[in-house]
């Protein structure tokens, strides 16, 4: 999308996941699983048509316990603002001087007999044009209560929700399902609103860690995680259980809070960029912790190249299903690696997207521990930082991003944080290592069929007609009583 969106900022638009897409949720249920999303949903929820066309329970989940959307900065009960809120804000202040300066002029240029418009007309002017001016206003007033909300299946229960208590009313209804389907196959995609702000943590967790309120909400998150396997224990079932956790992207380095100088975004160590910087490591490589005690030795380390993506074939092929035919699956079952059968991964190339824009590629060779990655394009970030501290958030768009040719080039299997550029000075096959990755990206690029981007304008264009309420729109209001 060429705009500042590469998520949906609310829930009264079309864009979400197409029917045309299967997820590992459907094809388990229509092997016999119980399946249950609990958490953050954050991909559709309906169609121009007002149908829940993208809800879970139209992608292969029995249950449904959470939010279609995702834990925004205004999902906070102090009100807080996000970055694009604040940007708003501060363009909207001037708008309104403005408005008003020409307002007093009008009004005194009639007072002075300057101006020949009848009263009435002025008046009637001034006041459209105040209702105009509101507009905005109000509708960013109402988006805590109009987007931060649960649903049970395609109920809404409660709305807006409370962050304070979340953590735990999500970790029950998972342990309320894996202990209500403990005798049968099950699978629960349990999927946390953090770490992520706004940054809020139950009573119990609060104040706790040294690392101000993005520790406290890792705590409650650990918490959370071993709740969950404890139950697994409980009933008898960690032998037969695939337990994956990750994360899907790195922190956001800008989000330092104006109140007090907290670190709220999280901390990527020794990685370059964060959250929405494209290809640079900070961003996109995530650790991830397993538990298939069956041929998953404890104290295992897999050091590849992998992706998220390689879930989907790996799920499938313990739940004994075959792969679907009619589609190209990007992902790679991660078992050969995981059981030592294998040593390299088997994405030789992960290509990776800025938006609809690639800005990097890398490359493992079959044989060596070099992992190349080459940058074609890189955020642009503000004058002596490694951030968009400006903006609060890299964009995607020309204008706001460096091209490199030829591509930056780093040995990120020896140098992870991406400090030291690979050159023809210090590396011979400089120029095939490039040639090699460009070629890939074309492979790629000539297999892609373009169809309209779920966040198009057409599809994130607010619809009153298609807001989720409880109760009477604009007034939407409930409270989940267990």
């Amino acid at each position: 999308a060429n705009h500042i969106f590469r998520w949906l900022p609310h829930l009264a638009g079309t864009g979400g996941l197409p029917a045309n897409e299967t997820t590992f949720a459907t094809l388990l249920r229509q092997a016999g699983y119980a399946t249950a999303l609990i958490g953050k949903w954050h991909l559709g929820l309906k169609c121009a048509s007002g149908s829940l066309c993208h809800h879970p329970n139209n992608h292969g989940f029995d249950y449904f316990y959470g939010t279609p959307s995702t834990n925004l900065q205004e999902c906070g009960e102090e009100g807080d603002s996000g970055p694009f809120m604040t940007s708003f804000d501060a363009k909207y202040q001037q708008v309104i001087w403005a408005s008003l300066v020409g307002a007093i002029s009008l009004l005194l240029l009639k007072s002075l007999g300057k101006l020949r418009l009848r009263w009435l007309w002025l008046l009637s002017l001034l006041t459209l044009s105040a209702l105009i001016l509101a507009a905005p206003k109000v509708f960013f007033a109402q988006l805590r209560t109009w987007t931060c909300f649960l649903m049970e299946n395609e109920n809404i229960v409660e709305q807006p929700y409370s962050l304070r208590d979340l953590t735990p009313n999500l970790v029950n209804k998972s342990v309320d399902f894996i202990q209500e389907n403990a005798n049968r196959p099950f699978f629960l995609f349990h999927s946390f609103l953090k770490v992520h702000i706004a940054l809020y943590a139950d009573k119990d967790f609060e104040g706790r860690s040294r690392h101000g309120r993005y520790g406290d909400n890792v705590e409650e998150v650990d918490w959370a995680v071993g709740r969950i396997l404890d139950v697994i224990e409980e009933k008898g079932l960690s032998q037969k259980t695939f337990v994956y956790l990750t994360s899907d992207n790195g922190g956001h380095v800008e989000k330092i809070s104006v109140k007090d100088g907290q670190r709220e975004g999280g901390h990527n160590g020794i990685l370059r960029g964060g959250k929405c910087m494209g290809g640079w490591e900070g961003g996109i490589r995530m650790p991830t912790v397993l538990r298939w005690p069956k041929d998953v030795h404890p104290g295992t380390v897999v050091d590849e190249p992998t992706s998220l993506m390689d879930v989907f074939p790996t799920v499938l092929r313990l739940a004994h299903l075959k792969i679907p035919a009619d589609r190209v699956i990007d992902g790679r079952d991660l078992m050969p690696l995981l059981t030592g059968n294998k040593t390299v991964s088997d994405h030789q190339f992960l290509v990776h997207y800025c938006g609809s824009m690639i800005h990097a590629a890398r490359y493992r060779p079959p044989t060596g521990k070099s992992v190349w990655k080459a940058h074609f394009a890189t955020p642009r970030w503000d004058p002596g930082t490694e951030g968009c501290y400006k903006d609060m958030v890299c964009r995607c768009m020309e204008g706001f991003i460096e091209h490199h040719d030829p591509p930056l080039l780093f040995n990120i299997g020896k140098d992870p944080s991406e400090r030291n550029p690979i050159t023809p000075e210090n590396e011979p096959k400089f120029a095939e290592i490039v040639a090699t990755i460009a070629e890939s990206v074309k492979d790629h690029r000539s297999s892609i069929e373009e169809v309209e981007s779920q966040f198009s304008l057409r599809n994130i264009m607010w619809r009153p007609w298609l807001q989720p309420c409880c109760g009477h729109f604009p007034f939407c209001s409930c409270t989940n009583t267990p």
